[in-house]
């Protein structure tokens, strides 16, 4: 087992308001390197707001969060060289409302690092790097289609081209199956699967997808506002602590909605 100094996320005591109510308390986990961690729990566990907080999205109103051993400020201010190793799977992609982009052109946005972009540098290796990354996720074939004309499948495949531009440490995926008929789900988890291994990636992934949790996640980490149990999908995803953190008699549940 992986120190804590070792861990790419390390959290500490955080708490975090949303809508002036405390919608996480007391959680305290760490992220060894290169490993699956799933958060599971039910809705409104506040599952997307500690991973909002997380990113620096949502402020923090107390705790410590350190990532690639640099604190995260209660204001989300972190390094650019280190905000740069992270990349984030939303579970809904809103596009309706963005400029046209087509494929190549968003997942070039990727490759740059957070700040104002010089476009005379760096240029070929741009352009080169998308295209690797493309090709890797098998969607070379949409680089000139508007993201707007992408099936569900075929637009969290582009997000994972656009983690997979830049090297990265971290990727946090917020219920990123969320959505996909089955067929795509198994064919986006193998392709997560095959990218971790191959990058070194640690994941952090919120999931309703149990059965998906206990085939392919190290760790689990469930939350009900505070964090209730965290360990191995075997001792954390017994029938008997399912039923404690959602309320219910229950094996597994899947895909449901926002949490």
């Amino acid at each position: 087992m992986m120190s804590v100094k070792e861990a790419v996320l390390t959290v500490h005591d955080l708490s975090v308001e949303r809508r002036g109510r405390l919608a996480v308390e007391g959680v305290s986990f760490a992220l060894p390197a290169e490993s699956d961690t799933a958060l599971v729990g039910p809705n409104g566990a506040g599952k997307s707001t500690l991973v909002s907080a997380l990113l620096g999205l949502l402020p923090h109103a107390s705790g410590r969060v350190e990532l690639l051993g640099q604190p995260l400020d209660a204001h989300g201010c972190l390094p650019r060289s280190v905000r740069a190793q992270i990349a984030y799977v939303p579970q809904n992609l809103v596009v309706q409302g963005l400029l046209p982009l087509t494929v190549s052109e968003f997942v070039g946005f990727g490759f740059d690092l957070p700040g104002p972009r010089l476009p005379w540098r760096s240029g070929k290796q741009r352009k080169d790097a998308v295209l690797t990354a493309l090709e890797r996720t098998q969607t070379c074939d949409l680089r000139h289609r508007l993201l707007t004309e992408l099936s569900g499948g075929q637009l969290k495949r582009v997000l994972l081209a656009f983690c997979l531009v830049r090297p990265r440490r971290l990727l946090v995926l917020d219920e990123a199956q969320a959505g996909l008929d089955v067929h795509s789900i198994e064919q986006f988890q193998q392709q997560l699967l095959e990218l971790r291994r191959q990058e070194g990636w640690t994941v952090l992934q919120v999931s309703h997808d149990l059965e998906m949790v206990r085939r392919s996640s190290d760790q689990v980490l469930c939350l009900n506002r505070s964090l209730r149990c965290s360990g191995s999908p075997e001792a954390t995803l017994s029938e008997e602590r399912v039923g404690e953190l959602y309320g219910l008699n229950m094996v597994s549940q899947r895909h449901q909605p926002h949490g």
